[in-house]
């Protein structure tokens, strides 16, 4: 029992962290004018959604309550994309870059708190998703150079 709740807590803050990254992209998302990019953007931002959803139902299965918002991330997500909007496209993409090295930090760091399947679930499903959302993200600031 004492690990499902450790679990639960690990997998609440990646939720956190992924509700502020979809909140994220879509201030963003509305910013940007060139349509290749705003395309990929979507793209990241429905990897993010889809990583919401499979970590809502992990919590659900160990009996915990799914965070329904990303808090502080969330406000601090916010501060940082208004600053974006207001310097344009590029920055915006830079922004969301920060981001999701931020996520996969988070990830890196607190994936070994869970356990069992939870770890598993971490290991081989969040972390290597992440990785690839964050990647295209580098890749696409990669033509603003």
């Amino acid at each position: 029992m004492a690990n499902a709740n450790a679990d639960v807590e690990t997998l609440n803050s990646f939720l956190r962290g992924e509700l502020s990254a979809v909140e994220t992209y879509r201030q963003a998302i509305d910013h940007v004018e060139n349509e290749r990019i705003r395309d990929q953007l979507q793209d990241c931002m429905q990897d993010h959604e889809q990583r919401v959803s499979s970590i809502r139902e992990r919590i659900t299965k160990l009996g915990g309550t799914p965070s329904d918002s990303s808090g502080l991330w969330g406000t601090f997500a916010q501060l940082v994309q208004a600053g974006a909007d207001a310097l344009g496209e590029k920055a915006a993409v830079q922004a969301l870059e920060q981001g999701e090295d931020r996520g996969l930090a988070d990830y890196q760091r607190d994936i070994d708190k869970l356990h069992g399947d939870a770890r598993r679930f971490g290991r081989m499903v969040l972390l290597p998703a992440q990785k690839q959302t964050h990647e295209r993200v580098r890749l696409l600031k990669k033509t603003y150079h």
